[in-house]
C-alpha cells in the first residue's frame, strides 16, 4: 500500500474513533498522522495541524502530560516557520504548566528560555522585558545557565558586538550541547548584529 491510500484510511479511522468518543485512541493516531507528514511527506504545517488536534483531544481527557508534548512539537516547528508569537505562547503555557510540578520543574527553565529566544528574533527589548517576567515566575531560573546566557547575548547584542556574542554561546556549548533548533534560533539572532550581514552561518 502506498503511502498516501494508508495516511487516508488512517484519517478515516481516526474519525470514527472521534466520532465514537474514543479522543485518546484519537490523539494517538493523529500523532501517527503528524509523524508522517514531518518525516515522509515533509508537510510541517499539516504535522502541526495534527500536533495540535492530538493536543486538544488529551487535553480534554485531562492526559496533560501527553498534551504538552505534542504542544512542543507545534512550538518548535512554529519558531522554525517564524511563527514566534505562536510558539511563545506555547513555551510560555507549558513552562508555567510545569514549574509547580516536582517531577518537571527542572524543565520549565527550558521552555522559558526557548520562550525568550523567540522573543530575542523579534525584539530586544521584548526579550529583556520577558527575561524580567520569567524570573518574576519562576526564580529558579536566575540561576540557570540559560539565564545567564540570555543575559550575557542580550548585552552583546546591545553594544553591536558579534565576538562577545559568539563567545558566551561558545562557552554554553562546551558544558550543554546544543542541538540544531537552539543553533537555528542563535544564528537568527546573531545576524540581527550590526556588522554580521549574512553572517558567516557559524556560532563557534
Amino acid at each position: 500500500m502506498t503511502l498516501l491510500p494508508a495516511l487516508w484510511m488512517l484519517e478515516m479511522r481516526t474519525r470514527k474513533r472521534t466520532l465514537k468518543g474514543r479522543f485518546t485512541i484519537a490523539a494517538k493516531h493523529h500523532i501517527t498522522i503528524a509523524e508522517i507528514y514531518e518525516t515522509e511527506l515533509v508537510d510541517i504545517e499539516k504535522a502541526i495541524a495534527h500536533y495540535e488536534q492530538s493536543a486538544d483531544y488529551y487535553k480534554g481527557e485531562e492526559s496533560n502530560s501527553s498534551a504538552n508534548k505534542c504542544l512542543l512539537k507545534v512550538a518548535a516547528y512554529a519558531a522554525q516557520l517564524e511563527q514566534y508569537q505562536k510558539a511563545i505562547e506555547i513555551y510560555e503555557q507549558v513552562g508555567a504548566n510545569t514549574m509547580d510540578n516536582p517531577l518537571l520543574k527542572y524543565s520549565a527553565k527550558d521552555y522559558f528560555f526557548k520562550a525568550a529566544l523567540c522573543h530575542f528574533i523579534v525584539d530586544e527589548l521584548n526579550a529583556k522585558l520577558a527575561l524580567e517576567k520569567y524570573e518574576e515566575m519562576f526564580p529558579a531560573f536566575t540561576d540557570s545557565r540559560e539565564c545567564k546566557l540570555l543575559k550575557k547575548l542580550l548585552e552583546a547584542h546591545e553594544e553591536q558586538n558579534s565576538e562577545a556574542y559568539t563567545e558566551a554561546v561558545k562557552e554554553f556549548d562546551s558544558i550543554s550541547r546544543l542541538d540544531q533548533w537552539l543553533t537555528t534560533m542563535l544564528l537568527r539572532i546573531k545576524k540581527s548584529i550590526q556588522g554580521d550581514g549574512e553572517g558567516d552561518g557559524d556560532l563557534k
